[in-house]
């Protein structure tokens, strides 16, 4: 059965764009960091949302809210969602575009089981996951991987962001907090902007998800010594910034050791003492980020950083700390969850092919305790986490027409018996 009519295709675009305006900015995009009073506002419009059809809505003890679909009481749920909050001066779709095409085809489900369509088995519940980005506080993908029991909660709540606000404060001050009962989950589906260029390429509608990088970061500290920028001759001098600034461009450099494009660095957060325009630095805190599609060309830049980062503090006469966080193996998603994507596509007369994904989603986290459907519709250009990221207008509506078709199989029991995905070095 088709749900994609004029009207819920318009009432989809209606919401997409409100929720838009909800910490816009000039540049087009939205600033929704996790803990904000931008964020407080866009989770009042998903409560209001669910309200307003019935839905009960609860808050867990991170900061993940749920929107409950009851179609078989006692019955477990199939979660399907993905995250509100954005990066600094993000874009309109990376996340977003997830939850409000998560609700939107509860809503069509729904509708269409008031209508007489047939019963489902497990009920279904929206989520908005906190903290997917990280943005603020670190790391990221926080809520979903405390629902999955990967990080520790009262742990997550002692983050601090840079200004020192914890997550509880933070999420506290906008009364994001809660002490319901998390729904039990039985699978679980997401759909995403690509945040590449594949789909756009090839004109191909839809991307199943098969596997995530392997990926990983290191906390970089080069301690150097204070000094005067005018006094002190540069012989004598322990510039951290200078010693740093040689780390990142070695950060930039060392995808060489692999092959063009399998794998990818960056360093996108750094910060120095006592950031005075009259001294010289003392000491600069960065991370380095490092993805691969085979875990061995990981691990083969790190030990590369290594050894040319020890020559740097040898050079600059400082010492560099690094250590390794926030590891993340390789996620393989199970082959049923793939081709029940690629029967539904089938049937909405969409195109689709599989695609891995190189960035990190909840659907990750989610991967490792219940068999996860994870979807790709196409991103104008392949850009993402800046203003300019763009999906069409059709592209969106695409994308929840095949959400729709697999929250239904899913509520019927298309995945009962299928393990979760399974890790895998893949190396």
């Amino acid at each position: 059965m088709s749900t994609n009519d004029s009207s819920t295709n318009e009432s989809l675009l209606v919401d997409f764009h409100h929720v838009a305006t909800i910490g816009a900015t000039d540049g087009g995009g939205v600033e929704r960091q996790a803990g904000t009073l931008e964020d407080k506002h866009v989770r009042a419009w998903f409560t209001e949302f669910a309200e307003q059809r019935g839905w009960d809505v609860r808050r867990d003890g991170i900061g993940n809210l749920f929107a409950l679909v009851e179609f078989a009481p006692g019955a477990p749920y199939v979660l399907v969602g993905s995250h509100l909050d954005s990066q600094p001066l993000g874009g309109r779709f990376d996340g977003a575009y997830g939850v409000i095409a998560a609700l939107h085809a509860a809503e069509r489900l729904h509708r269409e089981v008031t209508a007489g369509g047939a019963q489902p088995r497990y009920n279904v519940a929206v989520v908005d996951w906190f903290n997917e980005e990280g943005g603020r506080f670190a790391p990221s993908i926080m809520g979903s991987s405390v629902f999955a029991g990967l990080m520790d909660q009262e742990e997550m709540l002692a983050v601090t962001d840079l200004a020192g606000t914890t997550v509880r404060e933070a999420m506290g001050n906008i009364g994001a907090l809660g002490d319901d009962p998390r729904p039990e989950a039985v699978a679980y589906a997401e759909i995403h902007i690509e945040q590449g260029r594949i789909l756009e390429r090839e004109q191909i509608g839809l991307g199943a998800v098969d596997f995530s990088w392997h990926t990983q970061k290191l906390d970089i500290r080069v301690v150097g010594e204070q000094s005067h920028t005018g006094a002190t001759a540069m012989a004598d001098r322990r510039d951290a910034l200078v010693a740093a600034s040689e780390v990142v461009l070695l950060v930039h450099k060392v995808t060489s050791v692999a092959e063009p494009e399998s794998l990818v660095s960056s360093v996108g957060q750094l910060t120095l003492e006592p950031n005075s325009p009259i001294v010289v630095p003392r000491l600069v805190t960065l991370v380095a980020d490092l993805r691969a599609e085979r875990k061995a060309d990981v691990l083969a830049a790190r030990d590369s950083l290594l050894r040319d980062i020890a020559a740097v503090a040898e050079r600059y006469d400082v010492r560099i700390e690094v250590n390794d966080v926030d590891i993340r193996e390789i996620q393989y998603y199970p082959e049923a969850g793939l081709e029940l994507a690629e029967k539904v596509a089938a049937d909405a007369g969409l195109s689709v092919r599989r695609l891995r994904t190189m960035a990190g989603h909840d659907s990750v986290a989610m991967n490792r305790i219940v068999p996860t459907v994870m979807m790709f519709v196409p991103s104008v250009d392949g850009v993402s986490h800046c203003e300019r990221e763009f999906t069409t207008d059709a592209d969106m509506l695409a994308g929840v027409e095949a959400l729709t078709g697999v929250v239904r199989r899913l509520a019927e029991g298309a995945l009962d018996g299928v393990a979760a995905g399974m890790p895998g070095a893949h190396a």
